[in-house]
């Protein structure tokens, strides 16, 4: 119980910290990055450039990057969601007016966060040079999502676990696979 008193206080702490920190430009262009990013399209966009761009090799990194983001997908806000009831941070930790086009959904984990980490971890041992560059606004998604109060950081924390499991599955999907046929 003193743990998770322990991660409540944190979380509060480490939300009101952000959302006061960061600022209003600055927080404006994490909700720029983070718009984006909304309903994968900032991750599907990055696949097609890689896919058109990068040849075979970015057609590999844009596949693993989009197999990793849609089991990222159904395992944070299919079941992640849908088991827990976690409320959002409360507006009056927000100093500021991002808070009035939060979702309803449950706060835990992060979806954003999850198929961000997720799409950026798939792609980098096969385009290290994309990876890299994904993993910018990959940063950013994260922390625009506690600063804006949408999530707490144990939230983002939880997503990040969540994208870097389904990116190490979605990699290595097709040689588990292929050992359970032979």
């Amino acid at each position: 119980m003193r743990l998770l008193t322990g991660l409540q206080d944190a979380d509060r702490a480490l939300t009101e910290e952000a959302a006061s920190r960061i600022p209003t430009g600055l927080g404006k262009a994490l909700s720029a990055v983070e718009e984006a990013a909304e309903s994968t399209k900032l991750w599907c966009g990055a696949a097609a450039a890689m896919a058109w761009l990068g040849g075979w090799r970015g057609r590999k990194a844009a596949a693993a990057g989009l197999g990793a983001l849609v089991l990222a997908q159904l395992a944070s806000n299919g079941l992640g969601k849908q088991l827990t009831d976690r409320p959002r941070p409360p507006e009056e930790w927000i100093p500021h007016d991002e808070t009035a086009d939060r979702p309803e959904s449950s706060s835990f984990p992060s979806g954003h966060t999850t198929t961000a980490v997720a799409f950026t971890v798939a792609v980098a041992p096969t385009w290290p040079a994309a990876g890299a560059l994904c993993a910018i606004p990959t940063a950013v998604v994260a922390v625009e999502r506690v600063q804006s109060g949408a999530h707490y950081p144990s939230d983002v924390a939880a997503g990040a676990a969540i994208g870097l499991a389904s990116a190490w599955l979605a990699r290595r999907a097709p040689t588990l696979l292929l050992r359970l046929w032979l």
